[in-house]
């Protein structure tokens, strides 16, 4: 069955759904994007992704198209014309149709499109033996002077990093800024556990305020494990006892080899098992289960 889209109003078959080649999306990259999870029928914290939605709108000057709530029924209406309750989606709003040429503008109609498709679970293998990440030096990009990463569907840096890391045979390419510092991965966030202590770089212009990165925080936190948000080197993650990344799909995924270094004993670590475990508990009574 072909998958239904939302596009500006209109819900309308995958092959139908067209944009513009002047949308300023498709020209630019600029748009916003926010890829949520769907458990049994509910989409997983979607107060998190749509407050990440209103602070990347707010800081890039793009007026969202529709109120939050009505985001949020657009959302599931979109969900419930697709089949299968284990769904990933993707809503994209981009600044509109516009002059090509025109760096700057602020008259247009912005874009709005949902996009549901069954998730795949990754390898058992990948959690249970864990998985190789590289660095990815001068690789993590900063939006002018914006102190918080948004969201944005320019994605070159991320794609021309992770097509490194896959030429190192790596899950994923962790990003280090100019000043040498370890940012997010390119499309994760990634955790380190040195002495029971877990540490993940501060969110700043380089690094996404990540939904699961949140959840995990606030999961250690309640288990009284000392949480910190900071600055990280690359030798602290070679160093560490643990490694692991978050994103909607994965949820936590262990790593256990950075450059073709063993991380720690070379086995997902007790502390990252922990969170796995507690995560799963969290989504089953999220969704009521």
């Amino acid at each position: 069955m072909e998958p239904i889209v939302y596009l500006n109003g209109k819900f309308v078959p995958l092959s139908q759904a067209k944009v513009s080649i002047l949308d300023r999306g498709f020209c630019y990259g600029d748009a916003l994007f926010e890829t949520m999870r769907a458990y049994s029928g509910k989409i997983f914290r979607l107060d998190l992704h749509l407050d990440r939605l209103e602070r990347g709108a707010h800081r890039i000057f793009l007026k969202l198209p529709e109120s939050r709530e009505r985001l949020q029924e657009i959302l599931y209406k979109t969900f419930d014309r697709n089949q299968g309750a284990e769904a990933v989606l993707r809503m994209t709003v981009t600044r509109g149709e516009g002059v090509l040429g025109k760096l700057w503008q602020a008259n247009t109609s912005p874009t709005l499109s949902v996009y549901v498709r069954p998730y795949c679970s990754p390898s058992d293998e990948w959690y249970q033996n864990g998985v190789p990440i590289s660095f990815i030096p001068n690789s993590a990009a900063k939006l002018g002077d914006l102190q918080e990463q948004v969201k944005s569907a320019n994605y070159l840096s991320q794609i021309l990093a992770r097509k490194q890391a896959e030429d190192q045979n790596s899950v994923d390419g962790i990003m280090i800024n100019e000043q040498g510092e370890v940012c997010d991965g390119t499309i994760s966030n990634i955790f380190i556990v040195k002495k029971g202590v877990l540490s993940t770089p501060a969110v700043n212009g380089y690094v996404l305020a990540g939904v699961t990165r949140q959840v995990v925080l606030e999961l250690a936190s309640q288990a009284s494990t000392v949480c910190k948000e900071k600055a990280i080197a690359p030798e602290e993650v070679l160093e560490a006892d643990e490694v692991f990344l978050t994103n909607t799909g994965w949820e936590i995924l262990p790593a256990t080899r950075v450059n073709g270094e063993t991380v720690g004993c070379g086995r997902p670590g007790p502390l990252t098992q922990a969170l796995r475990r507690k995560f799963r508990k969290y989504v089953d009574a999220e969704i009521g289960k």
